[in-house]
C-alpha cells in the first residue's frame, strides 16, 4: 500500500458499521413480528375450535388469550352457523413505528351440523 492508503480501511469500517447495526435491528424486529404474528394465528384457531366444539364462551377466550402474545384482545362472534375468533396485538417497533397484527379464524358450529 501506498502511504496515502493509510488508513483508509479504518474509514470504510467507521461508515459500514453503522449501516450492518442497523440492518441487523431491523432483521431481529421483523423476526419478532413474524413470530408474533404466528401466535395471533394461532390463538385465533385455538379459540375457534374450542367455541365450534360447543366448549362455554369464556374457555375459548382463555384458550385463545394464552396461546397469543401479551397484552392481546380477542374477540369471540357468532355469525349464524359460523363462530369467528378474531386476535389483534401490537408488535412494538423501533422508534414508535409499530405494527398491529391481526388474524382471524372461522370455525362451523358443531350444533349446525
Amino acid at each position: 500500500m501506498r502511504r496515502s492508503d493509510r488508513g483508509s480501511v479504518t474509514a470504510e469500517a467507521a461508515v459500514v458499521l453503522p449501516a450492518l447495526v442497523l440492518f441487523t435491528a431491523a432483521l431481529l424486529w421483523a423476526l419478532a413480528a413474524a413470530a408474533a404474528q404466528i401466535q395471533c394465528v394461532d390463538a385465533a384457531r385455538a379459540g375457534a375450535r374450542l367455541v365450534a366444539r360447543s366448549e362455554p364462551l369464556p374457555a375459548a377466550e382463555a384458550a385463545a388469550r394464552a396461546a397469543a402474545p401479551e397484552g392481546a384482545r380477542v374477540g369471540v362472534v357468532r355469525e349464524g352457523d359460523l363462530w369467528r375468533v378474531t386476535v389483534e396485538s401490537t408488535a412494538p417497533g423501533p422508534g414508535g413505528l409499530g405494527l398491529t397484527l391481526r388474524a382471524a379464524a372461522v370455525a362451523l358450529a358443531e350444533d349446525t351440523v
